[in-house]
């Protein structure tokens, strides 16, 4: 079923954010971070697609409501945004989901695409609650990552044609996550491209590398917060 507008507190004010929940009403808690495009019509169907996979997902809106259709616009809000204010919103999204009557266990998973992929990261490395991270292509300049506090295990994805996270980044980070001591499990997608998980965007998406990368997924995302 279709998910509902939220609201939470952040940092002494509130934020906002879409929240899709199972057809049960409860299920493991997951927060899914969105594109540099903002909290898009496509972020959403992601979140009601964990929900119908039995997940209480909800998708911050780390841009205050503003979204992009173009990428130098989209380029321009991801570089405005506020670090540490994204970071505080998304604790907020954690403990909101957390305090939900239904939500099991006292644990969180984290997803992120793209700007969201990088995000997700930081938020492992932030909260004690994390328990999963998903970055599928993760991507922002101004996140700065200290692995050494983070306690959860990752599951990475990537496109072997991504000119924004190319293999050798992709590479580059698996090994810094496992020199912190991080269980990582990345993967690379030969002939894809940047967001080829992104369904609305004939240029870029690669149903067979999107369809394996949801599996790992679901399968992740069970394992680790079952």
């Amino acid at each position: 079923m279709p998910g509902e507008r939220v609201e939470f507190a952040s940092n002494g004010t509130k934020a906002q954010g879409y929240l899709a929940t199972p057809a049960s009403g409860s299920g493991p808690a997951l927060i899914v971070i969105q594109e540099w495009w903002g909290l898009v019509a496509h972020i959403k169907a992601v979140a009601d697609r964990f929900a119908s996979a039995g997940f209480v997902a909800l998708a911050p809106d780390l841009y205050g409501g503003e979204t992009a259709r173009q990428p130098d616009e989209a380029g321009r809000l991801m570089m405005a945004l506020d670090i540490e204010r994204a970071l505080h919103d998304l604790d907020g999204a954690v403990r909101y989901l957390l305090a939900r009557p239904g939500v099991t266990p006292e644990r969180v998973g984290v997803v992120g695409f793209c700007m969201g992929g990088q995000l997700a990261l930081a938020a492992g490395c932030e909260s004690a609650s994390v328990a999963a991270v998903v970055d599928f292509y993760g991507v922002h300049p101004n996140v700065t990552l200290d692995f050494r506090t983070l306690r959860a295990p990752v599951l990475g994805l990537f496109g072997e044609r991504d000119a924004f996270v190319t293999p050798d980044v992709a590479h580059a980070l698996e090994r810094a996550l496992g020199e912190a001591g991080a269980a990582v499990d990345f993967h690379i997608y030969p002939d894809a491209e940047h967001a080829f998980f992104n369904d609305t965007r004939t240029d870029v998406y690669h149903p067979e590398a999107a369809l394996d990368a949801w599996t790992k997924t679901i399968d992740f995302l069970h394992e680790n917060l079952a």
